[in-house]
């Protein structure tokens, strides 16, 4: 019996200094499952918890008490005690006192083994998942590698260390194709407890298509980026086809387009072979937003920007053979430059702008000087901007 006492602390204090789980917490978790294992096994379900206390120690093992209120007349014996039997306990018992009585069954070294060794898996057990989920919630708008475990029809799922991770089928890459073993670098968006005692560790959901995964990738391979000389200012993504960055740097001695592209674009090159080769423009942000959307229209050249502060729109004239290229594809330059600089962004050709002059009345050589704004060419919240083209 000694050695079962000797055991059961010696297992309580080995495992709380391996796994690192407070030494009191696994006592107390233990002490609660004895007390309702001593009412199950001994018929004492009429007994509150709260009546019950159950005490670990290196010298009595696990020992049960039953907590009784001293009374001159005893209703309820489970909960009660008449002053007479109590006095013979102890001589200086009072009404009212409470009475602790060792009531530990003969064969609770036993139960007690069996409790406790179920409790301390299951506590180790919630330990482990406790100390994942810390691991991987520090990591929520980061980027890791990871490996195609296993392909489902709506989700792939992916080793990512100490648990698994989810990729459902509405963040990858259009057009991406995945094989187990594959090592793939992904953008971590949310990580969830699981809510089954018995489930597996917690889950990380992760992203191919998050615009962070482009952001993430840039840090890791620009210096400056890294060391916060360059900034990136923000990001405009459609996941396998085009994505436009902009960039700014604090030292003005340090061009943040070139930093990005790297020398002989080995920089962004590096970004655009794990994103499977989609199309990445490196803008350079400007405080000014005429500035900003002429350089958020690369790679298509710009005459005049025009801006209206209170309606938020940049009016923009392009060459009439670069029309196509500023709208781009299915609008997709026009939308991600809209996007990149959260200005609505209309866009003609110099053709299409002076046949509006015309039917105006203006003179075309005044394209230079005034405004798009057709409802008041020259009011104060419209300014021009040209690039110089």
């Amino acid at each position: 019996m000694n050695s079962q006492k000797l055991d059961l602390m010696d297992a309580i204090s080995m495992l709380a200094r391996e796994k690192d789980i407070n030494e009191e917490i696994l006592v107390d978790t233990i002490e609660d499952a004895l007390k309702a294992a001593y009412r199950r096994n001994n018929r004492q379900a009429n007994v509150p918890v709260s009546n019950l206390s159950v005490k670990l120690t290196r010298k009595e093992g696990a020992r049960v008490y039953l907590r009784k209120v001293v009374s001159d007349i005893v209703e309820e014996p489970d909960m009660q005690i008449s002053l007479d039997e109590a006095m013979k306990i102890r001589p200086d018992f009072h009404v009212g006192d409470i009475v602790e009585l060792d009531v530990t069954p003969e064969n609770f070294g036993r139960v007690a083994a069996q409790t406790a060794k179920q409790m301390l898996v299951q506590r180790i057990r919630e330990a482990e998942r406790g100390k994942i989920y810390d691991e991987y919630i520090e990591k929520e708008n980061e980027i890791l590698t990871a490996i195609v475990q296993r392909i489902e029809p709506k989700a792939v799922y992916l080793e990512l260390g100490r648990t698994e991770g989810v990729m459902e089928s509405n963040e990858f890459i259009p057009g991406e194709s995945y094989r187990e073993g594959d090592h793939v670098k992904v953008y971590v968006l949310k990580v969830r407890r699981s809510g089954n005692e018995f489930a597996r560790n917690p889950q990380v959901y992760v992203s191919r298509i998050h615009p962070g995964l482009v952001k993430r990738l840039f840090e890791m391979e620009v210096p400056e980026i890294a060391t916060g000389v360059v900034q990136i200012r923000s990001i405009a993504r459609e996941a396998g086809s085009r994505t436009k960055i902009a960039v700014y740097s604090v030292d003005p001695m340090i061009d943040p387009v070139g930093a990005c592209v790297g020398p002989r674009g080995s920089r962004v090159e590096k970004v655009v072979s794990e994103l499977k080769n989609e199309k990445i423009d490196i803008i350079k942000w400007s405080p000014d937003p005429a500035e900003f959307v002429a350089n958020a229209l690369n790679p298509a050249h710009v005459i005049s920007v025009f801006i209206s502060d209170e309606e938020k729109i940049c009016r923009v004239v392009v060459p009439d053979m670069q029309l196509s290229l500023a709208i781009g594809k299915e609008g997709q330059n026009a939308r991600l430059a809209a996007k990149l600089t959260g200005w609505k962004i209309d866009i003609k050709s110099q053709t299409q702008v002076e046949e509006l002059m015309r039917q105006q009345g203006y003179d075309e050589s005044l394209l230079q000087e005034e405004s798009l704004d057709e409802g008041d060419p020259e009011g104060p919240d419209t300014r021009p901007y040209h690039p110089g083209y």
